[in-house]
C-alpha cells in the first residue's frame, strides 16, 4: 500500500513537473514570437536613401566613418579644427597656398639649423632627422581606386544623358543648377569648407536622431513622389521620347 502511494505520488510530481516545464515552453516561445515581432517591425521601417545596413556602414566603416560620426572625437575635433584654420587663412586673411608652404619650409629649417648648432655647441648629439619617403602601394591602390570611381561615374553619366532615366536627368539637371547658384555665393574654397563642415555634423545629428527623422523624411518623400507623379500624368508622359535607330526610314 506504501509503496502503491509512492509510486502515485511520483506520478503526481511527474504531471506537475511536466505541465510546469510545458508552461515554460510556451512562455519561452510566446516571448520569442513577441521578441521576433519587433524585429519585423523595426526591419519594416523606413531609413533614408533605402540603407539597410547601419550608417558607420554606409559611410565606408573605416577611419574616415569614425571621424564623421565622432567617434574619435580627437581626431574628428582636428580635422574640424586644421579645416577651419585653413579656410580662415586662404579665405578670410587672404593668405596663399604657395606663401603658407614657403613660410611654413623657412621656420622648419631655421628651427633645425639652429637647434642643429646649439646641440654641436654644448656638445650633445644633433637631432635626428627622419627619412621621410611616400610608399608605392598605398598610392598606387588610391590611384586605382580614384580611377574606379571615375570610370564608374562616367558611365552612369552616360546613361542619364542616353534618355533612358527622364527621372534620373532631371535630378542630374537639379543638382548642377543648385550647385550653379551655391557657385555664385561662394568660391570653391568655402563651399569646400562647407560640405567638409557638413560632413562632420549632419552624419552624427542624423545617427542621433535618425527614429525621429526616419518617419518625417518618408512623409516628404511621399509627397515628392506624389507631386512628381502629377508631372509625370500631366506632362513628361507627354514628352516624345524615341531613340533614332528605332525610327524606320521609308
Amino acid at each position: 500500500m506504501a509503496e502503491h502511494e509512492e509510486v502515485k505520488g511520483e506520478s503526481m510530481i511527474q504531471k506537475i513537473e511536466e505541465k510546469i516545464h510545458g508552461h515554460d515552453d510556451s512562455s519561452s516561445s510566446d516571448s520569442g514570437d513577441e521578441k521576433s515581432a519587433p524585429l519585423e517591425v523595426k526591419a519594416k521601417v523606413f531609413r533614408l536613401f533605402g540603407r539597410e545596413r547601419p550608417l558607420h556602414q554606409v559611410l565606408g566603416g573605416g577611419k574616415p566613418a569614425d571621424v564623421f560620426l565622432w567617434r574619435n572625437k580627437k581626431v574628428s575635433v582636428g580635422a574640424l579644427g586644421i579645416a577651419t584654420a585653413l579656410w580662415v587663412l586662404f579665405e578670410l586673411l587672404e593668405y596663399h597656398l604657395l606663401t603658407l608652404v614657403c613660410h611654413l619650409l623657412i621656420l622648419a629649417f631655421a628651427v633645425i639649423f639652429l637647434w642643429s648648432n646649439a646641440m654641436t655647441c654644448i656638445h650633445k648629439s644633433p637631432p635626428h632627422i627622419p627619412e621621410v619617403s611616400i610608399p608605392e602601394k598605398p598610392v598606387l591602390e588610391f590611384a586605382s581606386l580614384v580611377r574606379f570611381e571615375i570610370n564608374q561615374g562616367l558611365v552612369e553619366l552616360r546613361e542619364i544623358a542616353s534618355g533612358k532615366d527622364l527621372k534620373k536627368l532631371l535630378g542630374v539637371i537639379a543638382c548642377f543648377w543648385v550647385l550653379s547658384i551655391v557657385g555664385g555665393w561662394c568660391n570653391f574654397l568655402t563651399l569646400f569648407y562647407i560640405v567638409f563642415v557638413v560632413l562632420h555634423t549632419l552624419p552624427v545629428l542624423y545617427e542621433k536622431y535618425e527614429d525621429k527623422l526616419d518617419p518625417m523624411a518618408e512623409k516628404a518623400i511621399f509627397k515628392i513622389k506624389k507631386q512628381y507623379a502629377v508631372l509625370d500624368e500631366k506632362v513628361l508622359s507627354k514628352i516624345p521620347r524615341g531613340h533614332l535607330k528605332d525610327k524606320k526610314v521609308a
